[in-house]
């Protein structure tokens, strides 16, 4: 069987983890299954995994703050699983850098397609960057290359699943960009009309970016079309 890559599984549901693992291992993953989230530091310098998924209930340290603490060095995807009644889960792992989330319970081909997703699109990214190393809108300043983001020469502190999102829009300034568009463009996969993934990061760059959210001037709502980046609002 052909190996698609390798994988950390940081999960403390013991036969949650096994089940998981089975399968994944079957779709032709390496994986690799961490309990405790004090350890998954570790693990990950050891292992360098293409993909990472992080469940938030964890002892010894929660998911949040594993993900907060991995994004000052780790690029690759980390997919958070979440409790369906927890919304502020969702929410938090997005802003400190989860590239995606999975409610629980986790159901096999939508987990699979996640990670497909997740690897393909991260995989890409070095080719969709190559044509130019700076974005500049006004005053905002994108480095494709270290992907790093300055506002009046000032830095911008933010996350990868944000700063995908951010270099979408930019790509695209002046123009209407629908949800879809969005999704896949970001997250390689279609709106499934539930994901308020997009809704969330589009809010913390709004916050980041001093845009008012009842009345954004910099990165609009545009009711029953999508999202605009104002070009002349930067």
């Amino acid at each position: 069987m052909d190996n698609y890559g390798t994988i950390l599984l940081v999960e403390d549901d013991i036969s949650l983890a096994q089940w998981v693992t089975e399968y994944l291992t079957e779709q032709g993953y390496i994986v690799h299954v961490c309990h405790r989230g004090d350890e998954v530091v570790s693990q990950v310098k050891h292992l360098n995994p293409q993909l990472i998924l992080l469940d938030i209930m964890l002892p010894g340290l929660d998911g949040i703050s594993v993900c907060r603490e991995l994004r000052s060095f780790y690029h690759a995807p980390i997919i958070m699983l979440t409790a369906r009644d927890e919304e502020m889960d969702e929410v938090i792992g997005l802003e400190v850098g989860a590239t995606d989330y999975i409610i629980k319970p986790v159901r096999p081909r939508a987990l699979l397609a996640r990670i497909k997703s997740a690897l393909r699109y991260s995989n890409d990214m070095p080719n969709s960057d190559a044509q130019t190393s700076m974005i500049n809108i006004g005053q905002l300043s994108i480095n494709t290359e270290s992907r790093s983001v300055t506002l009046n020469q000032q830095d911008v502190n933010i996350s990868s699943a944000e700063y995908l999102l951010l270099h979408y829009l930019a790509s695209n300034a002046g123009q209407v960009v629908s949800r879809d568009a969005v999704f896949k463009a970001t997250k390689g996969r279609e709106y499934d009309g539930l994901d308020r993934s997009v809704d969330v990061l589009i809010s913390a760059l709004r916050k980041k970016f001093n845009d008012d959210p009842q009345k954004p001037e910099k990165i609009k709502t545009i009711w029953g079309r999508g999202y605009l980046f104002v070009t002349t609002a930067w």
